[in-house]
């Protein structure tokens, strides 16, 4: 399979070639997943989708063209050639467009472990569905499914470059979910639970899943406002990878070379505390966001963004990097700077530890909406979760906003100890001194 695709986007590739393009990148990929949903005990949704898709981005001097189809014959991938280079000659020039150079190249191509032959088949994926609800029913107060699903996914991806890159590889996913209400009236609440990992073998049980969705549930029945004030926030771990989410889109090359950044003037500046580092970790066996290289080519590496608080360096694609007049990072993609497996180590206080050191505060578990002004940094986001008393969760809260700025949000953050790996951003419980709360 990887080699076909990889011949596919080479046959693209050589054609533009011939045609008199300067340069060609192309991505063949296979892609395939399967989903069912039940409600009630009974299938609510099945979805099953297969894709082979070529996509193809042709330069001519610094102009380029970007074209994708489905239709992977030889004859259709020579009309897409065609078409790109016609679009690429009327294209405006970029000075910062443009392929990596040959020694720029990744060359060893590390086994991740990113793709197995165990994932489930339909019927034992309704079976961990039905499992999941099942168990998050029997919670004691919950009053209601709102459902749970199971899933499986696998996608296949060969790139061929005219430097001479031709690699691919293969990924897999499976997942399961479940969400359950309790109470009711106006006091009635919804809550989740979920689990996601490359190999079936990874994933947690179903009824851990469920469980988990009917007790948050029920934990949040006939919540209360606080009034307005400020306090510290903990962040519960399912929400507080939006934090390093916010600090990854402020050092992305593509937002510093447009000056939109709070962070732009900030590189080598003390930026969170001297206890916190944040890792970048593409290597990582059997990652939510591993890869071998990125989407240009280029090896990848372990890096920490973050070091003893201080910001070591931005996210950087091929035509960041030209921009700003540094080398590229091995993080591009097809849509311009990206990261992979990036998270906040753990710290030595344990959750219950940092609960039962605050007289008052906040402990969110659940996030809407967002209100991120990029370019200063002020951070405004509605929240529920629970309000903190004397060091002990005392009720459940809602209708709350929370709202500082980011500067010195990352400069109070305290990690506790209970990282987990969960998505391709992982970080644990965070608590965050002196947040803005906007109630009643």
């Amino acid at each position: 399979m990887i080699d076909d695709l990889i011949a596919l986007a080479g046959e693209a590739v050589a054609h533009a070639r011939k045609l008199g393009a300067d340069a060609v990148h192309a991505v063949a990929a296979d892609g395939r997943s399967t989903e069912i949903s039940v409600l009630d005990g009974k299938i609510e949704k099945v979805e099953q989708s297969e894709a082979r898709d070529i996509s193809l981005k042709v330069y001519v001097g610094k102009s380029s063209a970007s074209i994708s189809g489905s239709v992977l014959t030889k004859e259709a991938i020579h009309r897409l050639a065609e078409n790109a280079l016609r679009m690429a000659k009327l294209a405006t020039p970029d000075p910062y467009a443009g392929v990596a150079d040959p020694d720029q190249l990744a060359k060893d191509i590390p086994e991740l472990d990113l793709a197995a032959n165990d994932l489930p088949d339909p019927q034992k994926l309704e079976e961990i569905a039905r499992r999941a609800e099942a168990a998050g029913l029997a919670v004691k107060g919950v009053t209601k499914s709102s459902g749970a699903g199971a899933s499986r996914s696998e996608t296949s991806v060969g790139i061929a470059i005219s430097n001479g890159f031709a690699q691919g590889y293969r990924r897999t996913g499976v997942g399961v979910s479940m969400s359950a209400i309790a109470g009711e009236g106006l006091g009635m609440q919804r809550d989740y639970d979920y689990s996601s990992a490359i190999h079936y073998v990874d994933l947690r049980e179903p009824e851990t899943i469920g469980r988990s969705a009917g007790e948050r549930a029920v934990e949040r029945v006939n919540p209360r406002k606080v009034k307005s004030q400020s306090v510290p926030v903990i962040y519960d771990r399912r929400v507080a990878s939006s934090l390093i989410g916010h600090l990854l889109g402020a050092i992305n090359g593509a937002a510093i070379a447009r000056g939109t950044s709070f962070l732009k003037e900030s590189m080598g500046q003390q930026v969170f505390g001297s206890h916190i580092t944040i890792v970048e970790d593409p290597h990582m066996l059997r990652g939510h966001g591993s890869r071998p290289f990125d989407g240009e080519g280029l090896a990848c590496t372990r890096r920490n963004l973050i070091a003893d608080g201080v910001l070591t360096g931005w996210i950087l694609d091929l035509r960041a990097a030209r921009q700003l007049g540094l080398a590229p990072t091995g993080q591009g993609s097809r849509g311009g700077p990206s990261t992979a497996n990036v998270f906040l180590p753990a710290g030595t206080e344990t959750p219950e530890d940092q609960i039962k050191g605050i007289t008052q505060g906040l402990y969110v578990t659940e996030l809407i909406g967002s209100s991120i002004n990029n370019v200063t940094g002020d951070y405004s986001r509605g929240a529920s979760g629970f309000w903190i008393e004397n060091g002990e969760l005392t009720f459940p809260v809602s209708e709350i906003t929370i709202a500082g700025n980011l500067r010195d949000m990352f400069k109070t953050i305290r990690p506790a100890s209970n990282l987990e790996f969960r998505s391709s951003v992982s970080a644990p419980n965070c608590l965050v001194e002196g947040l803005t709360i906007a109630g009643v």
